[in-house]
């Protein structure tokens, strides 16, 4: 335990060495350095999670993830730290929200981010299947389309071939009625239509020559049907119409497993919205207080800072910040007094030289003066 505390004071960004002194603050720091932890865990779990999506069917992308994991992780735990240590207890309420108001912005965008990916495996079932409604959706309007654009651009050759296929269906009809007609005659049965003679005659040679020019129609019409179903059917395969086809469930399942993270943020989105297009109010609240959920956990180690009272450690660190401030200003001095000490030798030594030349020194030391 007790290096489960050391770690957590780490992690809370104090300073272990004056806070060992108040143990009336350890367990604070406890609570403030565990909350940092734990928000950058659940932002390296987001993080890999989101990373893995990104690089997914790819044999590495679980490699991809962990690394990306721990390094978001890593980012965010630095930063968490870095805002809550960097709070100052010293001011009043009101400066210390305005000195935390950045932070806490801070706070909520990483808390946006870090709690998406989280929210799209919490909610990975409804974002299949809205999924494959949409993809569903998707094929049918291309479907559409591309049989809109074939059925203008070959506009006439369709009309011809509904044409062939009326004068073919007209002919059927007729040469059915002609047989029927040429066996009444034959037959010698008396109608509107018959002599009533029985027997192979003139009429039912007439009606013959009707029926086999009939058939003869028929014959030219179903091999001009059959040419322009082929050269329709070609036209398909060249448009791509003969291969576009509504996706099975398998292929749904397969789509929606291979779904890159926009399309699931998309979908998540999309949950919150009935068929009808007006909102579902539970799921959306359930979607959105997650979210919030995250929000406020990021930003629960600022407002922790915040609502504690000032207490002996923080006026213990401020007496060490000033102390080490007082020390800094001391050394300065320190330095810039010996520089001007040093200076004032040189320049002594300087105007000793100038008085030697002036009272008749050698050439020698004139050159070496110049020199030096």
């Amino acid at each position: 335990m007790h290096k489960v505390t050391r770690f957590f004071w780490f992690c809370s960004g104090a300073h272990i060495a004056t806070l060992k002194k108040y143990p009336i603050e350890h367990n604070k720091y406890v609570g403030i350095g565990a909350t940092i932890f734990f928000t950058a865990l659940f932002a390296a779990l987001s993080g890999g999670y989101a990373m893995y999506f990104v690089f997914a069917g790819n044999a590495m992308a679980v490699i991809f993830a962990i690394l990306f994991g721990l390094l978001w992780g890593t980012a965010i735990f630095n930063m968490d730290r870095y805002i809550v240590s960097s709070i100052n207890k010293e001011g009043t309420t009101n400066q210390q929200i305005m000195q935390a108001s950045p932070r806490i912005l801070l706070a909520i965008m990483i808390g946006v981010v870090i709690s998406r990916p989280l929210e799209l495996k919490i909610f990975d079932k409804e974002i299949r299947q809205k999924l494959k409604v949409a993809y569903t959706k998707g094929q049918n309007r291309r479907l559409d389309t591309l049989e809109l654009a074939y059925k203008q651009k070959y506009a006439m050759e369709l009309g011809k071939n509904n044409d062939l296929k009326k004068e073919k269906d007209s002919l059927e009809k007729d040469i059915n009625r002609s047989r029927f007609q040429l066996n009444q005659e034959v037959f010698g049965d008396k109608t509107n239509q018959t002599s009533g003679i029985t027997g192979y005659g003139t009429y039912a040679k007439q009606k013959q020559a009707v029926l086999d020019e009939k058939q003869a129609r028929l014959k030219t019409v179903t091999d001009d049907l059959g040419q322009m179903d082929d050269y329709l059917a070609a036209r398909k395969d060249y448009e791509g119409l003969t291969n576009m086809r509504q996706y099975t469930n398998k292929q749904l399942d397969s789509l929606a497993n291979v779904a890159g993270f926009a399309d699931r943020n998309w979908a998540l989105g999309q949950i919150t919205y009935n068929d009808n297009g007006t909102r579902d109010l539970d799921t959306y609240l359930a979607v959105s207080f997650i979210g919030y959920l995250f929000i406020l956990f990021e930003c629960l180690p600022v407002f922790v800072k915040l609502m504690s009272p000032k207490g002996p450690y923080d006026v213990a660190l401020a007496k060490v910040s000033e102390a080490n401030m007082h020390f800094a200003e001391r050394d300065k001095e320190r330095d810039m007094a010996a520089t001007d000490q040093l200076f004032d030798h040189n320049l002594s030594t300087d105007v000793e030289r100038k008085k030697k030349l002036i009272s008749g020194q050698s050439d020698y030391d004139l050159e070496r003066y110049r020199y030096d």
